[in-house]
């Protein structure tokens, strides 16, 4: 999917499909409901005609039942063909009656038994005039039967009104329940492809934003190759180019510096071998004053070289922090280790050191975090009051282990506190009768720290300084 979309379309491309595909899905279930509305407002509305159709027609066809019944009775004993007339009309009428209601679905059933009474009312309509009587109060009781029918037949109407009520009212619930869950799915459906979008969409800028953090971090041996949009692609290729072109400038700066160094040491030797001459009088004695600049002249070619070989060493540290040999490892033998490793230096100043903590062990190479800690002891060591006390405290969280490091020193002022990493700066607070340090010691351990994927922070709580070492511990 991410070779498709990097080929066929953009960030904003892809933002704007998955937006209309959402769209459409609850545009879709929006016209389905509009729809399913539109069908059973049209089933509502025949339901409706169909119930006034029956409730109408078995009302009619009473009183049609009660015209045949007038006109019959009354043809019999007047003998009146009008009247007869109107008899057959009203017939007529209810057999029309009975068609509408069979068609409406009522069962053919009382519609045939209605017929049949009629036959036999129709019956007793034809005769001899001296029969008349006797046929005309027949009659009046085959029409009490024939009003039975009438009360059955309507009967009938209303059950089958309110069957048809009934199955539209299931109609309707299942329609109803139906569209939630059409609803209810959708929407689950829009949501998971938003959330899908979304996490799929982010995913590139996230692996972009760990480049350019490997960047800062100065992690130029692995390569930016991130997969996504074609605009992301692009960056993504920049990035690379500028990891390649940062990868080449540290190599100059590296080379640089070798080189400067190696011609910087050969003359400074021969100076620092001259004014040692000059000073044991090899030239011939000197005056007071001449041994004072010579004096002068030795001091600076050693702070020079000195100089020199921090720069080399911290060039040094800056290429093999990456080039990690992890393996788990122990914190606190770790700190153990390093403390014994420079007991003379802490007894020699009268000074206690402590590790103390909790039992944790993480994947890390043991030569440089030895070697960070190491740089954190001595210069805890040259900075702390004869007698004090210097403790490493190891603790953890549920993502990171911790080592604070603090002594009873000076402190850092609060002017150089967002200098300490610097390489070859040195703050003001430095201990007296003491060697001046390279300034590099600090660099040296954030380089090693950044490269496990940790940091270094100088906490502000006093007095003395205090340094925190934050290591992820999945690593």
């Amino acid at each position: 999917m991410a070779r498709l979309s990097s080929a066929r379309g953009s960030f904003q491309q892809l933002l704007l499909f998955a937006f209309l595909l959402i769209t459409a899905l609850l545009v879709g279930v929006s016209l389905r409901s509009v729809f399913q509305y539109d069908a059973l407002m049209t089933q509502s509305r025949e339901a409706a005609a169909r119930a006034l159709g029956l409730s109408g027609a078995a009302q009619s066809l009473a009183e049609r039942s009660a015209a045949m019944e007038r006109a019959g009775r009354q043809s019999l004993v007047l003998n009146d063909a009008v009247l007869r007339r109107r008899f057959d009309d009203a017939a007529r009428d209810a057999n029309q009656i009975l068609d509408r209601l069979g068609s409406n679905g009522l069962p053919p059933f009382g519609p045939t038994m209605w017929r049949g009474q009629l036959n036999v009312i129709e019956g007793l309509m034809n005769g001899t005039p001296d029969t008349a009587l006797a046929r005309e109060s027949s009659m009046a009781m085959q029409f009490r039967d024939l009003d039975t029918l009438n009360t059955n037949i309507a009967q009938q109407a209303q059950f089958l009104i309110e069957t048809q009520n009934n199955a539209l009212d299931k109609r309707i619930a299942d329609a109803r329940e139906r569209l939630m869950r059409q609803v209810l799915a959708a929407s689950a459906l829009a949501v998971t492809l938003a959330l899908a979008f979304g996490i799929w969409l982010a995913r590139p800028f996230h692996r972009l934003e760990r480049a350019i953090i490997g960047l800062g971090q100065n992690r130029l041996d692995e390569p930016i190759d991130v997969r996504g949009p074609a605009d992301v692609r692009r960056v993504s290729q920049q990035l690379e180019w500028l990891r390649l072109r940062l990868t080449e400038l540290d190599a100059d700066k590296a080379r640089f510096l070798r080189h400067v160094s190696h011609e910087l040491k050969t003359p400074l030797a021969a100076l620092r071998e001259g004014v040692s001459l000059l000073e044991d009088g090899v030239t011939g004695a000197l005056n007071p004053a001449q041994r004072e600049v010579a004096h002068i002249l030795q001091q600076n070619t050693v702070a020079l070289q000195n100089q020199i070989e921090a720069l080399l060493r911290f060039n040094a540290a800056a290429f093999e922090a990456r080039d990690l040999r992890r393996e788990r490892t122990a914190l606190l033998p770790l700190i153990e280790e390093q403390i014994e490793a420079q007991h003379l230096q802490w007894q020699a100043n009268g000074l206690t050191v402590r590790a103390e903590g909790e039992p944790i062990s993480v994947v890390v190479d043991p030569g440089k975090l030895g070697t960070a800690l190491a740089n954190l002891l001595s210069n805890a060591i040259r900075f702390s009051s004869r007698g004090g006390t210097i403790t490493f405290d190891v603790s953890s969280t549920a993502d990171t282990a911790r080592i604070d490091v603090s002594d009873d020193g000076p402190g850092i002022a609060e002017h150089d506190r967002d200098r300490i990493f610097e390489p070859f700066f040195r703050g003001e607070r430095q201990p007296e009768h003491a060697v001046k340090g390279t300034g590099i010691g600090l660099s040296i351990v954030q380089e090693y720290i950044a490269a496990h994927g940790g940091r270094i922070m100088l906490l502000p709580e006093g007095p003395g300084a205090r340094f925190r070492i934050e290591l992820p511990r999945s690593t």
